[in-house]
């Protein structure tokens, strides 16, 4: 019997365009979505035509653009929010961020759960793991899918470039030591979904990125 393989759509939301995830098991119909930084009802029409019910809502960072819209989708579908504990500042900063970038507050509930490194993430035909990257938060999280050869970096690391290190909390000397650390030791082949803009592979940036190489 043929399994139907994992749903992975990435869709850019929100002011400053962030890439959101969503990671769908199309057998249970269970789902994992990754930093909705906004536009909660188009990923909810999203996911109900993929047949898809939220379980987990996962982030990579605490930075507006990358959960402004967990509040709602929680609302709406009851799913856990899931975050690194050192970037609980960060969550609990979210009117401030939206009032330095312009942009209409949201409140949004406390996390249910603090994310640890290497901790497993098990849902119906989804197996992944937490990685902890500081360096453009303190609580920066990537996401490694080796089935899939698949890893959701966050604003870690970008196509080229890196995470800016310059708002609350950044260390270019830790961002640094998380790519190389625990990034380039992964496989090459591996395919990097960022936080914004094109995704990459593992390969390519230790060979080409400019800011960091392997």
């Amino acid at each position: 019997m043929n399994v139907p393989e994992l749903i992975v759509e990435t869709l850019p939301v929100g002011h400053l365009q962030c890439n959101c995830t969503i990671l769908g098991d199309p057998l249970s119909g269970e789902a994992i979505v990754v930093d909705p930084g906004g536009e909660a009802e188009m990923l909810s029409e999203r996911l109900l035509e993929l047949n898809l019910q939220v379980v987990s809502i996962i982030h990579t960072h605490a930075h507006l653009d990358h959960f402004l819209a967990s509040g709602k989708m929680k609302e709406t579908t009851g799913a856990k929010l899931a975050l690194h504990r050192d970037d609980y500042f960060l969550w609990n900063m979210l009117e401030d961020q939206c009032r330095m970038f312009d942009i209409p507050f949201e409140k949004t509930p406390p996390p249910d759960h603090w994310l640890e490194h290497e901790e497993e993430i098990e849902l119906m035909g989804i197996q992944g793991k937490a990685l902890h990257t500081p360096g453009h938060t303190p609580g920066s999280m990537c996401f490694l899918f080796e089935k899939q050869k698949l890893l959701i970096a966050g604003d870690t690391l970008f196509k080229g470039s890196i995470g800016r290190t310059d708002l609350w909390g950044g260390d270019f000397q830790e961002i640094e030591k998380s790519i190389q650390e625990k990034l380039y030791t992964l496989d090459e082949d591996i395919a990097v979904i960022t936080g914004h803009g094109d995704s990459t592979s593992i390969g390519r940036e230790m060979r080409r990125n400019s800011f960091v190489r392997a």
